[in-house]
């Protein structure tokens, strides 16, 4: 990398710093630090734990801010002291500066369209094969493969909480959490119908085939958010629960699922030891849901729009797959678009997610 071409990027991320620095308000952020810190060291402070361990995540989540800032202000005067060394041989490593600290600057950016406030949370994901049996139950399981990949290319926490494995292929139905600081924030973007369009691997006469599945994104709220279920409403039945395969994973009936019969929202849970714990489990995933499904009544009722389109069939498809008769991966809302599927549903999701972000930002 020639030492202007270095000067011309250093010019880039100087605006784009500058542009983060006023975003996160740094003295705000660093004065806001030392207040919750005189906070934490009063006597009594833990006397109301809630209250104790919602003050002291914000402190910590405030402190990842300012330290991601501090290291971006480091990765800047280090591709900065090269130019003023002035030493060719240092303009060789420039090129791997600056990749780096572009990735850092856009990982930045996208970060900061997270402000509102469930984005911070936990994601609870759950996956339905639309009409088409196999086809579809196929389907659903290679987009349960694609969001465990990306949470493990994204070093995310991954937890299985109910998995009902279809009788030929694929599975019925899937639900999982995605643990990480502003996991329902990136992937709330991916609630929608996904098609799939490809050759059968099961039709004997290779014929082309249209899939549809379903992706549900919920915040997984936290014991802070006071909401009351009454137990009448609630019909829980238990089963025998089986994992990954189809092997039980034992002999007693530990499995449950929970029907909120006001709503009809439904919610199983089998990957637990015991009933019990698959039982509180099921309670706080159907908490989360409830939560969720009146903060968008309420959201609809502000901007008097309807009910969020939920037809998991042709025409609703948030994004195509397409593997057949030519290779491309599109989403319909951002017109973002890929030619290479298999690293898509390899976990690779983050064009579609940043691009989603922001269209999203300019769009509510």
């Amino acid at each position: 990398m020639e030492k202007y071409e270095i000067i011309k990027w250093l010019e880039i991320f100087d605006k784009r710093i500058k542009d983060i620095k006023e975003v996160l308000n740094i003295d705000q952020i660093s004065s806001q630090i030392k207040l919750y810190e005189e906070q934490m060291l009063e006597e009594g402070f833990w006397d109301n734990a809630k209250e104790a361990s919602n003050l002291t995540q914000k402190n910590n989540n405030l402190k990842d801010s300012l330290n991601n800032y501090n290291q971006l202000i480091k990765e800047y005067e280090d591709l900065a002291m090269i130019v003023e060394l002035n030493d060719v041989t240092l303009f060789l490593e420039a090129e791997d500066l600056v990749t780096n600290l572009d990735k850092h600057l856009e990982k930045t950016e996208i970060e900061l369209l997270l402000d509102e406030d469930y984005d911070h949370m936990n994601a609870i994901v759950e996956l339905h094969p639309g009409a088409g049996g196999t086809e579809s139950q196929d389907w659903a399981l290679m987009l349960f493969r694609m969001y465990k990949r990306y949470a493990e290319r994204n070093h995310f926490d991954f937890e299985l909480i109910d998995y009902l494995e279809a009788n030929d292929a694929g599975i019925k139905s899937v639900t999982f959490l995605i643990k990480g600081l502003n996991t329902y924030g990136i992937l709330k973007g991916e609630k929608g119908v996904h098609r799939l369009v490809r050759i059968s691997p099961f039709d004997a006469n290779s014929r082309r085939h249209t899939s549809f599945a379903a992706c549900n994104v919920v915040p997984e709220i936290n014991d802070n958010i006071d909401l009351k279920i009454n137990q009448e409403d609630l019909k829980i039945d238990t089963y025998r629960s089986s994992g990954a395969g189809g092997q039980h994973v034992n002999t007693t009936d530990s499995a449950v699922r929970i029907t909120h019969l006001p709503t009809g929202i439904v919610v199983s849970c089998q990957n637990e030891r015991s009933q019990l714990q698959n039982r509180e489990r099921a309670l706080h995933i159907l908490k989360s849901k409830l939560y969720q499904k009146l903060q968008e009544e309420q959201d609809r009722l502000k901007k008097n729009i309807g009910a969020p389109l939920t037809d998991n069939a042709f025409g609703s498809q948030i994004r195509s797959y397409i593997l057949h008769p030519y290779a491309m991966v599109k989403d319909h809302r951002t017109g973002i678009e890929s030619s290479n599927p298999n690293d898509v549903l390899d976990g690779n999701l983050d064009e579609f997610i940043h691009a989603y972000l922001k269209w999203y930002k300019n769009n509510r």
